[in-house]
């Protein structure tokens, strides 16, 4: 799987984990030089607090275009550090 934004590949990986629809990248296989600490946060009730980042390719900026759990609750524990994609940014594979 790949999540693409600006013609940029943000994360590649045959090792993803599908909750709710959403493909979650492992930690180590998203390039963390398109990615940017945002201050947003969300709460799930069964996944726990998602934190954010804002993705940045070539000076452009999707703001909250990715979500991780720090502290996933035990029912999604598997996701811990995984990055998921949204707002624009292509998954394909």
């Amino acid at each position: 799987m790949e999540a693409k934004w600006n013609n940029k590949i943000i994360a590649k990986s045959d090792q993803t984990i599908i909750v709710e629809g959403n493909h979650y990248f492992p930690p180590d296989s998203v390039n963390k030089e398109f990615l940017k600490e945002s201050s947003h946060s969300t709460k799930c009730p069964w996944k726990g607090t998602a934190s954010y980042y804002n993705v940045v390719v070539d000076g452009k900026t999707n703001i909250n275009a990715a979500w991780y759990y720090v502290q996933p609750f035990e029912k999604a524990k598997q996701i811990k550090d995984y990055v998921a994609f949204w707002h624009g940014v292509e998954i394909s594979g």
